[in-house]
C-alpha cells in the first residue's frame, strides 16, 4: 500500500505492513519500544506487550502521537497488554485478545528478554539459570508455538522475529547462562523454519550488538562500553532503531525469501581479524 505524502505529492508513503497486526513483546522500552514505533510508522496496527503496563501504554501513546504528525500515515491504532511471557496462560491469552481486538496476527517480534546474572559460573545459581531460560528461551518457545497455531488458523502465513544476541556467536565472560538461552534460540528457530515454511510462515532471529537501551545502562556505566565501541568498525554503540527497522524488513515482502537465519546487527564487532585503528 502506499499514500501520497503532504510534503511530497508526487513521491508515495510507502508502508510495507499496511493492514497488518503486529505483536510486539518487551515492548515497552529500549529495542522493543522502538520495534513497535517502527511497525507503526510502516502501518502496521501494533499490540505492545510486556510486564510494566505504564510503560506500554507510554509507548501505545507515543504511537498515535506519531500518526498525528505524519498526515499521510493512517491513524495508528495500538494497544497495550501486560504479559509475562514465561507464563504459558498469559502467552496464549496475548495472542486471542489480538486477535479479537484487531481479528488477526500477521507479525510478532518477540523481543522480551533479561540479562541475569553475568558472573563466573561458580557464583551463579540454578535459581539464576532458571530465571533466564524461562524467558529468553521458553517465552520466546512459547510465543511461537501460539502465533504459529494462529497463522494455521488464518491460513495465510505470518512473519515471527525474534530477539537473540551477538553472544550466541561470541562469547564475554560471565555471560555463560545468557550465552546458552540465545544460541539456543538460534538453534530453535531452525528446526521452527524447517517445520512451517511450506504454510508460509517465515521466523528469523536479530542478534543486536552492543546496544544502548535502558537494560545494558542498568548494567553498568555506558562508560564501560568504549571497549566494544572501540573494537567496532563502525566505532559507536547501536541504537534500538537500528534494530527495529530491521525487525520492519524481516516483517516484509522484501524478506519474503529468507526464514531460519539469525541475522547479525552489530556494527561489525563480531568481524573476526587484527584491527588496525
Amino acid at each position: 500500500m502506499t499514500l501520497q505524502s503532504a510534503d511530497a505529492p508526487h513521491e508515495p508513503l510507502r508502508l510495507p505492513l499496511a493492514g497488518k497486526v503486529a505483536i510486539v513483546t518487551g515492548g515497552g522500552t529500549g529495542i522493543g519500544r522502538a520495534a513497535a514505533l517502527a511497525y507503526a510508522r510502516a502501518g502496521a496496527r501494533v499490540v505492545v506487550a510486556g510486564r510494566r503496563a505504564a510503560e506500554l501504554q507510554q509507548v501505545v501513546d507515543e504511537i498515535h502521537r506519531q500518526a498525528s504528525q505524519i498526515p499521510a500515515l493512517p491513524g495508528s491504532q495500538a494497544l497495550a497488554l501486560p504479559t509475562d511471557v514465561s507464563c504459558e496462560v498469559q502467552v496464549q491469552a496475548l495472542v486471542a485478545r489480538t486477535r479479537e481486538h484487531f481479528g488477526r496476527v500477521d507479525v510478532a517480534f518477540n523481543n522480551a528478554g533479561v540479562l541475569g546474572h553475568f558472573a563466573p559460573i561458580t557464583q551463579q545459581s540454578a535459581a539464576d539459570f532458571d530465571e533466564v531460560i524461562a524467558t529468553n528461551l521458553k517465552g520466546v518457545w512459547l510465543c511461537a508455538k501460539y502465533q504459529i497455531e494462529a497463522f494455521l488458523d488464518q491460513g495465510e502465513g505470518g512473519a515471527i522475529i525474534n530477539t537473540s544476541s551477538w553472544l550466541a556467536h561470541g562469547a564475554l565472560a560471565g555471560s555463560s547462562i545468557y550465552s546458552a538461552s540465545k544460541g539456543a534460540l538460534d538453534a530453535m528457530i531452525r528446526a521452527l523454519a524447517l517445520e512451517y515454511g511450506r504454510q508460509g510462515i517465515r521466523i528469523n532471529n536479530i542478534c543486536p550488538g552492543i546496544i544502548d537501551t535502558p537494560m545494558a545502562r542498568s548494567s553498568g556505566d555506558v562508560a564501560a562500553y568504549q571497549p566494544f565501541v572501540d573494537h567496532t568498525p563502525m566505532k559507536r554503540m547501536g541504537q534500538p532503531e537500528d534494530i527495529g527497522d530491521v525487525a520492519v524488513w524481516l516483517a516484509s515482502d522484501s524478506a519474503r525469501f529468507i526464514t531460519g537465519q539469525s541475522i547479525l546487527v552489530d556494527g561489525g564487532y563480531t568481524i573476526g581479524g587484527l584491527r588496525w585503528q
